[in-house]
């Protein structure tokens, strides 16, 4: 058996000091950043559940967050166990390769939603503008309803003759309808006209939102066909509109309203679990 030269040898333990060191520096960078990420999941999603918003756009955050900061303090302790046992090592990459795709249809979905979204500066004349709710705290309106109204007011005023719904009910532990306190707040901060809003207060979802506005439209002698912009916030455009379509509403658009940045994140994952259960029980 021929004996390697000294040369070759010495730059074989080079390279490999090389990539060990390479390695090292790889595996800090990405202990870096899962930690940094980590915090931020889980400081968001802990805050927002600690402020009774608990819904899966809160709780993921929070559990990935956790996630990621258990692994980058018991990192040497997981690839050491997993060095010992194969099969488990080749679940462990197979759960990341999916973790990676999810995390990309995810971004799409984001990257859609920022695509796809109509200002209420670009509207054309319309007949009717139906506000989606999305819940009142202590009879007023919450941050993410607040703007949705906001954007129909902007619309209403470019078009005053313009009938308004107002869609929502009672929502737990309130004594108020939404509808009532959309009313309210379109008058007391717009100063819109009290006989141009219709109240829709009935509703606990956007089905029903859009389904029971139908008749609304069809007491003022407007139907399916009319010219309806119907408002709610960037993130439930997509739903909306399916939503929309399904029920034969054949001549809307949707017109997006800002969602408030503190919770902005958090609703679009929300979003991103309810259009994806919506598409997948055939609901539109």
């Amino acid at each position: 058996m021929l004996k390697k030269p000294k040369a070759l040898l010495k730059y074989y333990d080079i390279l490999l000091k090389m990539m060990k060191i390479t390695g090292m520096k790889f595996s800090i960078l990405l202990r870096s950043l899962l930690f940094i990420f980590g915090l931020i999941l889980f400081a968001d999603g802990l805050i927002l559940i600690l402020q009774n918003k608990i819904h899966l756009g809160t709780i993921l955050p929070f559990l990935i967050g956790l996630f990621f900061l258990i692994y980058t303090f018991n990192y040497t302790k997981i690839q050491n166990f997993l060095a010992k046992h194969l099969k488990l090592q080749k679940i462990w990459r197979i759960t990341w390769v999916l973790f990676s795709i999810w995390l990309s249809s995810l971004l799409a979905f984001f990257i859609y939603l920022h695509q796809h979204t109509q200002s209420s500066n670009d509207v054309p004349s319309i007949d009717a503008i139906i506000v989606l709710g999305s819940g009142i705290i202590q009879g007023k309106p919450s941050p993410t309803l607040a703007l949705r109204l906001d954007t129909a007011a902007q619309i209403a005023k470019q078009q005053p003759q313009t009938w308004i719904i107002v869609s929502g009910g009672l929502d737990y532990g309130e004594v108020k309808t939404e509808a009532d306190a959309m009313l309210t707040y379109l008058q007391e901060k717009h100063q819109l006209n009290a006989a141009m809003i219709l109240k829709e207060d009935q509703s606990t979802s956007t089905e029903l939102n859009l389904k029971n506005s139908q008749k609304i439209l069809t007491a003022h002698k407007l139907g399916l066909d009319s010219k309806i912009a119907i408002v709610t916030s960037d993130f439930h455009t997509l739903r909306a509109a399916a939503i929309a379509q399904k029920q034969g509403y054949n001549n809307f658009i949707t017109v997006s309203a800002e969602t408030p940045l503190a919770t902005r994140y958090n609703a679009w994952l929300r979003e991103y679990f309810a259009y994806l259960s919506g598409w997948l029980l055939n609901e539109y």
